[in-house]
């Protein structure tokens, strides 16, 4: 007898995530890994976090930091983050927000709020992986999200409809995108709003890395730029998700959306009945270091990655051959790389792995199509300078073999 018989047909679209697989590698020794976007823990503001954690256990909070709490979350930590969202363009109230656990979370709640079986969505190519095994459970179909795309609303709708199903959201990672690194203009967001409306259709903005900008001046976030047009975020299609994975620590899983409030209240029956809450204690530890300490850390943060950005980009200069060709991020964590037409990302991995000891992600599996053979992603907020410095001599040695 096996169980497996009576899985559930949504069973068939989860795949592990080779970027799950590829982290255990990080324990074998001697590997250079450029695969996880892993943020480097030295940075972990471990002393604030020590403090924070026995203030929220101290015998006159014990109670409330232990105990069962709201769905929507810590009142402190949802006015903080409207507080911010509000900073930066996007004013709304706590009413707005919900605590999720971490922002993969609210990829998961999004999609089984939004997709019907052959539902579409419209994602990059490529795209973050993570969303496509989220999103995978509930069955879509996935179309091409592209600014350059010059194809009609009405060609989208149609291509849906032969699907099977409906359009029902565009998702994009706007800011120093995982994978590519790039950002998206003002004016390619203001284009997703125009589009989003012709098609009727959501807009998830997942701004995970919005924080980490080391050049350049910042881009106002899509629901930012879709309240000043229609005056509200009660009247916006755009839901945004936000995280402190990538600012505090991943590790305390603590995320957000920020919605018009008919979203929020329903991303909270479906909150109530997957985990009732997230973590109370850790939203209590979150919410005073956010208050306390973030405006302190996040330019210690940006001037450390920045560092190692210009370490990466200055070694593949050096030394990747001919015909390789990488982008350029103004942040965020991860340069992305083409490589001349026939060759393949997975097999140089297999080699890479064996004969240089390096490790780094297949760019095909941020294609939902498995597209993209001759690319490859590249971390550089978890290795040292020396190690990326060596990483990328040993990647080109691979690559003009």
């Amino acid at each position: 007898m096996s169980l497996k018989t009576l899985f559930a047909s949504r069973a068939g679209r989860m795949k592990a995530s080779e970027i799950r697989e590829l982290l255990k590698l990080l324990n074998r020794p001697g590997i250079l890994s450029f695969a996880g976007g892993i943020p480097d823990p030295a940075l972990f503001p471990a002393e604030a976090f020590r403090a924070a954690t026995a203030r929220a256990l101290a015998d006159d909070a014990v109670g409330q930091s232990l105990q069962y709490s709201t769905s929507e979350g810590n009142p402190r930590l949802r006015a903080w983050i409207a507080a911010y969202m509000t900073k930066i363009g996007a004013p709304c109230s706590e009413e707005n927000i919900l605590i999720t656990s971490g922002s993969q979370q609210a990829l998961d709640y999004l999609g089984k709020l939004f997709l019907s079986p052959n539902d579409t969505a419209l994602v990059g190519w490529p795209t973050y992986l993570g969303a496509l095994g989220a999103f995978n459970a509930y069955e879509p179909h996935y179309d091409r999200l592209d600014p350059s795309d010059n194809r009609s609303p009405a060609t989208l709708a149609e291509a849906a409809t032969a699907a099977g199903g409906r359009l029902k959201f565009s998702y994009v990672t706007p800011d120093f995108s995982n994978p590519t690194g790039m950002t998206l203009t003002k004016a390619q967001r203001e284009a997703l709003i125009d589009q989003a409306d012709a098609l009727d259709i959501a807009i998830l903005e997942d701004s995970a890395y919005y924080a980490l900008r080391f050049d350049g001046d910042d881009v106002l976030p899509i629901l930012a730029l879709e309240i000043a047009r229609k005056g509200s975020i009660e009247a916006c299609r755009t839901v945004y998700c936000g995280s402190f994975s990538k600012t505090l620590a991943p590790g305390l899983r603590v995320g957000w959306v920020c919605a018009a409030q008919p979203v929020i209240s329903q991303l909270v029956l479906i909150k109530q009945a997957g985990d009732l809450h997230s973590a109370t204690l850790n939203q209590a530890v979150v919410a005073e270091i956010a208050e306390t300490s973030l405006d302190t850390h996040l330019p210690k943060l940006r001037a450390h990655y920045a560092k190692r950005r210009d370490t990466m980009l200055d070694a593949l200069q050096r030394y990747m051959p001919p015909g390789v060709s990488w982008t350029k991020p103004e942040g965020g964590m991860f340069v992305w790389m083409t490589l001349p037409k026939g060759h393949d990302g997975a097999d140089l991995l297999a080699t890479a792995l064996e004969t240089q000891n390096i490790a780094f992600v297949p760019g095909s599996a941020f294609f939902p199509d498995g597209s993209g053979r001759n690319t490859l992603r590249l971390n550089f907020s978890s290795p040292n300078e020396t190690q990326i410095e060596e990483g990328m001599r040993r990647l080109g040695l691979l690559l003009t073999a």
